[in-house]
């Protein structure tokens, strides 16, 4: 549980630069064999691209760190839970476990990640965990969107 919350607080520090950026405040870091391979925030504003989640992102960087799309072996640590499009992509990409902070306040998007991460007939499913350092992820999400309301 500690090395969970050593990473989330890794995603977490990613997740405030995006806050700094004026970017929904999500984080992510990808681990490998013990180490961060990659990490990234949300730049769906500033890239003006809705491809530009966290997770994707992180992806992306990991996937060109290890020379290799298949990230098998990888955890992906991100502090909110994925929505649907991330969570195809990260079955696709064969990382073995996610750990996200915050679980979605929509119950379909939920519903649908759980059905995805389970799914064994399209590669591999993926094991995940949630609710690590989840006040802290909740907390600065929800302190952004109010500031945005103002």
């Amino acid at each position: 549980m500690k090395d969970y919350e050593y990473y989330m607080n890794k995603a977490l520090s990613c997740a405030i630069k995006g806050y700094q950026n004026n970017e929904v405040p999500v984080g992510a870091v990808m681990v490998y064999q013990g180490k961060i391979i990659a990490s990234a925030y949300n730049q769906k504003d500033s890239m003006n691209n809705v491809l530009k989640h966290a997770e994707l992102i992180c992806i992306e960087k990991a996937s060109k760190k290890l020379k290799n799309w298949r990230l098998n072996g990888c955890t992906l640590f991100v502090t909110l839970e994925p929505c649907p499009m991330c969570a195809s992509a990260l079955q696709q990409a064969r990382v073995d476990k996610v750990v996200y902070g915050t679980p979605s306040t929509n119950n379909k998007n939920h519903y649908l990640v759980d059905k995805i991460f389970s799914e064994v007939d399209i590669n591999q499913s993926i094991s995940y965990v949630g609710g690590i350092l989840q006040e802290k992820c909740g907390n600065l999400l929800s302190d952004f969107f109010e500031k945005k309301r103002l």
